[in-house]
């Protein structure tokens, strides 16, 4: 999986289904595009990493397995640091994850709480301080990118358990993402232009399909599908120059990445 992209064209991502025997790894893959241009990124002494988002200034995010649960991250100066929401309501065991940072050393991520909800935060790096991201309304919020601009991307469940993307401007207003006729949507990145891509689902069940998407303020919504993995794209990340990176499921069964330029 391919979960993010930096204007540089660096990739994060990791492999591994997580499932006994096949852990999650974290890697860094830098241009031009080769198997010697990827780079291991494992928390130490942890079983499954999974690196989720990187920066300009040599940052990276992202989780960690610890003690049965998760623990977020970043990667800075060669330095492992673990992230943890200071919550009196955690789940037992503690899911902790940072998802996305900006070039102002600010993560985004969630924690869930002891009854199954997401919550949402930003966390500056240098002075370790945690802030909220919440969503009127909303029984469950998870931020999972932050632009250079401080634009903080996500998705939460509202009425009747309904799942919507939104996208939070520095402003502090507020664009609910839904895609029409979607039983789901979820944003999962954002450039400095405020272009915001993520997943979308049709149907239920079975039968349900997932779609990449791409949104601005000027154009709307537009689907994206990789050419092989119709129906089963998700789209994880955008750069300035919008240059897309996320995963699909191939004829296989096997779940690939994907870079897609304009």
């Amino acid at each position: 999986r391919l979960t993010g992209i930096s204007n540089r064209g660096h990739i994060s991502g990791y492999f591994g289904s997580a499932a006994a025997g096949h852990p999650s790894q974290g890697f860094i893959l830098r241009p031009p595009y080769a198997a010697r241009k990827y780079q291991d990124i494992d928390f130490p002494h942890s079983a499954q990493t999974q690196l989720n988002g990187l920066n300009e200034q040599g940052i990276q995010v992202g989780s960690y397995a610890v003690g049965g649960g998760q623990a977020g991250f970043y990667l800075m100066n060669a330095h492992y640091s673990a992230v943890s929401f200071p919550a009196s309501d955690s789940a037992s065991p503690p899911v902790n994850r940072l998802l996305g940072v900006n070039n102002a050393g600010i993560a985004v991520g969630f924690y869930i709480d002891a009854g199954g909800s997401h919550h949402g935060y930003r966390y500056n790096i240098a002075t370790r301080q945690f802030s909220a991201v919440t969503v009127p309304g909303a029984s469950s919020v998870t931020a999972a990118a932050i632009s250079n601009t401080g634009s903080v991307a996500g998705f939460f469940t509202g009425p009747a358990d309904a799942t919507s993307g939104f996208l939070l401007l520095t402003s502090g207003q507020l664009i609910t993402l839904t895609i029409p006729h979607a039983t789901m949507t979820e944003a999962l990145g954002v450039n400095d232009s405020g272009e915001v891509v993520g997943t979308y689902q049709l149907g239920r069940g079975g039968s349900a399909t997932r779609h990449g998407f791409t949104w601005t303020q000027q154009q709307g919504f537009t689907t994206v599908d990789d050419p092989d993995g119709r129906g089963s794209t998700t789209i994880s990340g955008v750069n300035n120059a919008g240059e897309l990176v996320g995963s699909y499921l191939d004829r296989a069964g096997h779940t690939d990445g994907l870079l897609a330029t304009p």
